[in-house]
């Protein structure tokens, strides 16, 4: 079947294609170096929109290259060069088509349709380049790995192989040609580490440092610097060299590495990542056709599967749903955010003073019970903004802007009285939290915003007391407040719409993935992870044995084991947690008397890590009281999953949120729960227990899995 034929029957499997265009213009290079075509990648967008391939767009780079063929064969031009739109050079595969394909056939012709074109930019009779001008990622780095030379822009902001992140293979030639080009260590490094690493970017600069580009031009005029050095090449002036690949015991190195990473990062339970390094491992013997072909069959497999679906799933629920919040009120309501408050000045406040700080550029204050808390906590957002200009992330004028812009005061009056927005983040306990907003009411501004960062306790019980509880709402942040991107905003009773269309506006300025909650007991990530936890304490209070419960969850792929987790949350705040779920639903949360003990006695977790892995403190170890029942790891997961299954069909009848989606964005940004799983009920639909314990999946059939 010949390339046009095999792109032509694909696009009938996309209907929905923002197709790319493909337009070949002609210019006279440099220096007398000759007649150039260049291939400019276009959607006819903004912009600011990407440009992907679909089959048709593939197609219309096939009619392009056609072109070019035969003006190189004539001697009509000295070389190729493709290159994207502004600021944008190409963003992959059209994924909206992707999980719409119902059959491996139909997957295979999507990556042998993909091969087909690029493969022709190599077989030119004329030296070929690509000049990465902006964002590249996926089948957009894969097209420009397929030419003779390449440049990068110093002002590239991505570039990336995410593939593996998302479920898939780089299976354009990705997984082949890289290691062939860079060595196998990096491109380990690039289509697994990156991709794992929350798919990680690499900028301009990286791409070079790596090998990928053979030159790095400023952005201002990368183009025109480009095109002379293309001349520069083509008449010999400059000859572009590039190291030596060891194909001998670094190679098989570098894809143990490889599997290294992929066995901490999901446990081996998402497979692309491992296709992946069977491809690479492969491509030492630098035969390519090979490598393509392995790549076709990795590709339509993994389409195929349930790993995909979910990835793409999770990918549209972080950059669609995340940025149009359901059920958030008209933003017109919003009002202003001049000033912010923070009561509290220990680590969580002072990391929220400056997110607020850097992200609205507006005056923070905090207060505290004495002078030191408060000099501390202003310190360290001092200590903060000196970090950032070390880095070069701010300039010196910049940094000094912000340190004036936050102060600290004893005298909430003083603080709070002409602030739009104050939040507390102070001890755990209600009676504190009704004191404090007590006595902020009593001194700010009649429209300011009271927010709370609880994480269990009713919005709406500390609002109780208040002469306004209408503008009194939750945002719960999750720590690393930096870099987790989920904020829980929670509606009280009362709270009014203007309240709560402020707090969304500010939310949306600090660059947080804001999902509405009801206000309920520990509203949704806590509640859930608190299930999740509680029945792998429950299993251990029972008399299961530590390792044979915290392998039990390995299949699922999560970023850490349970118990690793609750050292960095804290055992404490987990039996917190746990006791405030145990009173709101004493049937299902339980408190684990071996839990209590270990906070009892100060320790920070269930594990020391003297030999550089976690293994059972000895101590913690003697604070045990086990039964005797002892579960295979089998039982321990169904016994896991059935409790989250449960969980998850009583809090949407209770309508804690909007939908199951709601449940997933929150796991997947405030919890790190993996894309490949799709959050967490994709996962529980197909391995059929929300069937099993609620009747019913939480998802239709075809979302987040393959259609039917």
């Amino acid at each position: 079947m010949s390339t046009t034929e095999l792109l032509k029957g694909a696009a009938e499997l996309f209907p929905d294609e923002v197709v790319t265009s493909a337009h070949v213009r002609h210019l006279d290079l440099p220096f007398n170096a000759g007649r150039f075509a260049l291939i400019t990648l276009d959607n006819g967008f903004d912009h600011t929109k990407p440009t992907t391939f679909g089959p048709a767009s593939l197609a219309n780079l096939s009619i392009a290259i056609d072109q070019v063929e035969k003006e190189a064969s004539a001697g009509e031009i000295v070389g190729v060069g493709i290159t994207g739109k502004p600021f944008i050079f190409a963003v992959g595969a059209d994924l909206k088509g992707v999980e719409l394909l119902k059959n491996h056939s139909d997957a295979l012709a999507i990556g042998k349709g993909g091969h087909e074109v690029f493969k022709r930019l190599s077989g030119i009779a004329v030296p070929t380049f690509a000049y990465y001008n902006g964002a590249a990622m996926g089948g957009g780095v894969e097209v420009g790995l397929h030419c003779s030379y390449r440049t990068v822009s110093a002002a590239l902001p991505a570039f990336s192989l995410p593939e593996v992140f998302l479920g898939l293979v780089p299976g354009w030639g990705g997984c082949t040609i890289l290691p062939n080009l860079i060595g196998a260590d990096n491109a380990v490094t690039v289509i697994i580490e990156n991709s794992l690493n929350q798919n990680k970017q690499l900028k301009g600069g990286q791409v070079y440092d790596l090998g990928i580009a053979d030159a790095l031009f400023e952005g201002a005029d990368f183009l025109e610097q480009s095109l002379s050095w293309t001349a520069a090449v083509l008449k010999g002036e400059i000859a572009v060299e590039r190291p030596a690949i060891d194909r001998g015991e670094a190679w098989d190195q570098a894809v143990a590495r490889g599997r290294f990473v992929a066995d901490s990062k999901v446990h081996g339970a998402a497979p692309a990542a491992y296709r992946a390094l069977d491809i690479i491992a492969a491509a030492k013997d630098g035969d390519l056709q090979k490598g393509y072909d392995a790549e076709d069959v990795a590709l339509a497999d993994l389409i195929m599967g349930g790993e995909l679906r979910s990835g793409i799933y999770a990918f549209n629920l972080v950059q669609k749903r995340g940025k149009r919040p359901a059920g958030a009120p008209d933003k017109s309501l919003a009002r202003p955010v001049t000033k912010v408050g923070v009561v509290g000045a220990g680590l969580m406040a002072s990391q929220l003073a400056l997110l607020f700080l850097r992200r609205l550029e507006v005056p923070v204050v905090l207060t505290d019970i004495d002078q030191e808390r408060v000099d501390k906590g202003v310190g360290y957002v001092h200590a903060e903004i000196d970090k950032l200009l070390l880095k070069g992330r701010v300039n010196q004028d910049k940094a000094n802007r912000l340190k004036a812009l936050v102060t600290g005061v004893l005298d909430k009056a003083e603080g709070f009285s002409d602030a739009d927005f104050i939040i507390e983040a102070v001890f755990e306990e209600i009676g504190v939290k009704q004191q404090v907003f007590a006595e902020v009411e009593a001194v700010a501004p009649a429209h300011a915003i009271l927010a709370t960062n609880t994480s269990s306790l009713s919005v709406s019980e500390m609002a109780s007391k208040l002469k306004n509880p209408e503008r009194v709402v939750g945002f719960h942040f999750f720590n690393p407040v930096a870099i987790l991107p989920l904020l829980e905003i929670v509606r009280g009773e009362q709270t009014d719409d203007a309240s709560l269309a402020t707090a969304f506006g500010v939310a949306k300025k600090l660059k947080k993935t804001a999902v509405l909650v009801k206000d309920a007991p520990a509203f949704v990530v806590n509640r859930i992870l608190t299930r999740f936890m509680g029945e792998i304490q429950n299993v251990i209070d029972e008399g299961t044995p530590v390792e044979v419960a915290e392998k039990a969850v390995e299949p699922l792929g999560l970023p850490m084991s349970p118990l690793v987790l609750l050292e960095l949350v804290g055992p404490a705040i987990g039996l917190h947690v746990s006791e405030t779920l145990n009173r709101a639903f004493p049937d299902r949360f339980t408190v684990s008397p071996n839990l209590a003990a270990v906070v009892k006695a100060g320790k920070r977790g269930f594990y020391v890590y003297d030999s550089g892995k976690p293994e059972l403190d000895p101590e913690v170890a003697a604070l045990l009281k086990q039964g005797d029942v002892v579960l295979s790891e089998e039982q321990v997961r169904d016994r896991v999953l059935d409790a989250v299954a449960q969980e998850i069909g009583l809090m949407l009848d209770e309508g804690v949120v909007a939908e199951a989606q709601d449940i997933d964005l929150c796991l997947i940004t405030g919890a790190g729960w993996p894309f490949h799983l799709g959050g967490i009920t994709p996962y529980l639909d197909r391995e059929g227990v929300s069937e099993r314990v609620n009747g019913k999946r939480f998802l239709e059939a075809g979302v987040a899995s393959v259609p039917v």
